[in-house]
């Protein structure tokens, strides 16, 4: 197999563009700023999606599901939420289509206008909202603990497969609580979440913070996020989780009767991540070479390739191959023996390196003379001979030292490319490397002003804030601690 992609060094861009492509994961889609994820890419979303749902489960949520269109009307309820997606909104005005009268097609029908518009769901707070007021009349409702998985549409101009797309896959989680305190120790629960998910099965590590008021959510009173660093030195959101107050439950005039049978509002959180997280796994740990995936996330995390000449090596090939695979298989590890006759061994290599399986194990005669089978690791790309009977043992801790191999590689990478500015020249200079973190003076127009001249956004107030008097690195005016600074995606 040709070199399939361009190195990070040429076009990081490139590189990642290409790999998604030709790892099989997704390609563009006939409808501008859309994407079709292919099998492979799906499979790993379907890992992700799998065990955040575990987590969710576990944490007391259920699944629901909630329509794709909501009524106009119901975006102006609330004035933050609609200002801040009006500019993203597709809009369904029509509900039928007719045969052109001259010949050309299909065209919208001018007679079928819809009375009111309809919006393609941007995020679903309204419409769930909406119907929380019918479900929620007493403190003994409360609290609803609701996640849905489904897609959504924002419409982006400038897209990129993964990153930031048309339509996208997320799961948003929506909650309803009695108090204030009970909202607040949800937005955090779930935030925390999201960060053991990054950092234990993704092998990303991430820094937990709360975004400025300019960079929150629209619609709530404090956003929470967590943030990656990819390893071209940008940072990436991988999940946010919103502390919505009573917004929500204003506008939707969602209220409920207390112990004591006084009238109240509800206090309401959502939190959500998406597919982005495809783009992220991507650009944290994969090389030059493709795809670098961690084991507890690998559609198949362990690859058999046998090399033989004639069809007799590779029935005596099988016999031994077929306990591993059953071994392997009742420990919960994910294998595939290739034995397609279409592809040389090399070939096969190749292309599991580019989907990043994190072990491969070939076996031909003379590894059946020897008793041995060499087994490849892909984040290394280490080779070395093993017993066959301890084979199974070894692949499974193999598969544990890659997965703390891979996090301690991209936490090492974000160690060394986190710096600090004490004067905005050194500032300048550092956020084109990486993180930085800085003294800021807490206001919108010294955040928008440094947005401007350095491309460079405040990811966030980090959670672990050390409080320290300091000097806004712009203004020069007084700052209680350090913020975090990145060039985002």
């Amino acid at each position: 197999m040709a070199k399939a992609i361009p190195s990070r060094s040429e076009d990081y861009s490139l590189w990642y563009n290409e790999l998604v492509k030709k790892a099989g994961l997704a390609e563009n889609s006939p409808v501008r700023g859309c994407m079709v994820i292919k099998p492979y890419g799906f499979a790993i979303w379907e890992k992700m999606q799998q065990t955040l749902d575990r987590m969710f489960k576990d944490t007391g949520h259920e699944n629901a599901y909630f329509p794709l269109l909501i009524p106009k009307s119901f975006l102006s309820k609330e004035a933050d939420h609609v200002e801040g997606f009006a500019k993203e909104c597709a809009v369904v005005t029509h509900y039928r289509l007719k045969n052109d009268e001259d010949g050309r097609g299909v065209v919208v029908d001018p007679e079928a206008r819809l009375e009111e518009e309809l919006i393609i769901r941007p995020t679903s707070e309204t419409v769930i909202w909406d119907s929380y007021k019918n479900w929620i009349q007493s403190y003994r409702d409360l609290p609803i603990l609701v996640n849905q998985w489904a897609n959504v549409m924002r419409w982006e101009m400038r897209t990129r497969l993964f990153l930031r797309t048309a339509e996208f896959l997320w799961q948003e989680g929506h909650t309803a609580h009695a108090t204030k305190q009970e909202a607040i120790d949800e937005t955090h629960q779930m935030l925390n979440v999201y960060a053991t998910f990054a950092e234990e099965f993704m092998a990303m590590p991430v820094i937990k913070g709360v975004k400025t008021e300019s960079e929150r959510f629209a619609g709530a009173v404090d956003t929470y996020c967590i943030e990656a660093m990819m390893q071209d030195g940008k940072a990436l959101q991988a999940g946010t989780s919103h502390f919505l107050g009573q917004n929500f439950a204003k506008a939707f005039d969602v209220k409920f009767a207390t112990k004591e049978g006084k009238e109240e509002l509800v206090w309401g959180t959502s939190w959500g991540v998406s597919t982005r997280l495809m783009g992220a796994l991507i650009m944290a740990h994969s090389d030059d070479d493709g795809l670098v995936l961690p084991p507890k996330l690998a559609p198949i995390q362990v690859v058999i390739v046998p090399i033989y000449f004639k069809d007799e090596d590779l029935e005596k090939i099988k016999e031994v191959v077929e306990p591993i695979l059953a071994d392997l298989k009742a420990k919960g590890i994910s294998v595939k023996f290739d034995t397609r006759d279409t592809h040389k061994p090399g070939w096969k290599f190749a292309e599991y390196e580019l989907k990043g399986v994190p072990v491969r194990m070939a076996i031909g005669p003379k590894d059946l003379e020897k008793g041995t089978v060499e087994i490849a690791r892909r984040d290394t790309k280490e080779k070395s001979f093993h017993p066959i009977d301890g084979a199974v043992d070894h692949v499974a801790q193999l598969l544990e030292d890659i997965q703390e191999n891979i996090y301690t590689k991209a936490k090492n990478f974000r160690e060394e490319n986190t710096r600090e500015a004490d004067t905005y020249d050194e500032f300048k200079k550092l956020v084109e490397e990486g993180f930085v973190y800085a003294h800021w003076d807490g206001t919108a127009e010294t955040e928008e002003k440094i947005k401007e001249e350095t491309k460079a956004t405040i990811r966030c107030i980090p959670l672990d804030q050390k409080k320290e008097d300091g000097k806004c690195i712009f203004t020069g005016k007084p700052s209680k601690g350090k913020v975090l600074f990145a060039k985002a995606y």
